[in-house]
């Protein structure tokens, strides 16, 4: 069998890419949680992934990453994030040299890639205030998904605050003082965009590669470009490259032991 599954378990959502010959298909994501409920049985080791409630055939490889990957260590390979998210990217853009900037639910990362392997990374991994979670933190307290905040980044209103917790209080204060959500929404994707520069910073300039589910905001995608003066690359699906270079992690693994 053909048949690779590459599966993302990520701190909020689960991914998962299968790819056979040349064909690649999604499914999720997932809530984590559920996901684990569903679709993992516990062992000794690690779980093992229920193949069947996912619709799968018995057999298919499997091969995980991500926060949650010893989840699956009694059935799966297990690999690195960061390597995932390299290999998904060369497999998804054909790019085998760039900077990634991959947003997270938790946490942000900055790898250097080079000849499609990760080379060098800066992370932040103490503090969601650069992460999806603000996001979505911010834009529930202004009554708006966070894809809609995605399309404010002119005219904002400056958040002091540099805490996730801190910063919800912030933006109850200045919606009590009246002042517009677009320009609170503009103001929140200022703030994220100012977190994620530094982890840029030590890396030299080039082509971007923006991956993770916080890549489908048209703001941050603007004020990277306006800031570094290069436009970020989006692979399409940007919240599944970690899945599919656990497909092509599988594969170079099966063309090594031939």
């Amino acid at each position: 069998m053909n048949l690779r599954c590459g599966v993302d378990l990520g701190s909020r959502f689960v991914k998962i890419a299968l790819e056979e010959g040349g064909s690649r298909r999604y499914l999720g994501p997932f809530d984590t949680a559920e996901f684990y409920r569903k679709h993992i049985e516990p062992g000794e080791g690690g779980g093992t992934l229920r193949g069947r409630s996912l619709g799968l055939v018995e057999g298919v490889r499997v091969a995980a990453t991500g926060y949650g990957r010893v989840r699956l260590g009694g059935g799966a390979v297990v690999f690195p994030e960061l390597e995932a998210i390299a290999a998904g990217v060369s497999a998804l853009t054909g790019i085998e040299d760039a900077v990634v900037l991959d947003v997270g639910g938790q946490d942000s990362k900055a790898l250097l890639v080079r000849d499609g392997r990760l080379a060098d990374f800066e992370a932040n991994d103490r503090c969601a205030a650069s992460a999806g979670k603000f996001l979505e933190n911010m834009s529930r307290v202004l009554g708006m998904d966070w894809e809609e905040l995605g399309n404010y980044w002119e005219d904002p209103v400056e958040l002091s605050s540099t805490c996730a917790v801190y910063g919800e209080t912030e933006l109850v204060g200045l919606l009590g003082e009246g002042w517009p959500v677009e320009r609170l929404a503009a103001g929140v994707n200022r703030a994220i965009l100012g977190r994620l520069l530094p982890l840029l910073s030590r890396f030299p300039r080039g082509t971007l590669v923006l991956t993770g589910g916080v890549a489908r905001s048209r703001a941050l995608r603007v004020l990277l470009a306006e800031r570094l003066g290069v436009e970020p690359v989006v692979p399409e699906p940007p919240d599944f490259v970690a899945a599919v270079g656990c497909c092509r992690l599988l594969l170079k693994e099966e063309n090594n032991g031939r």
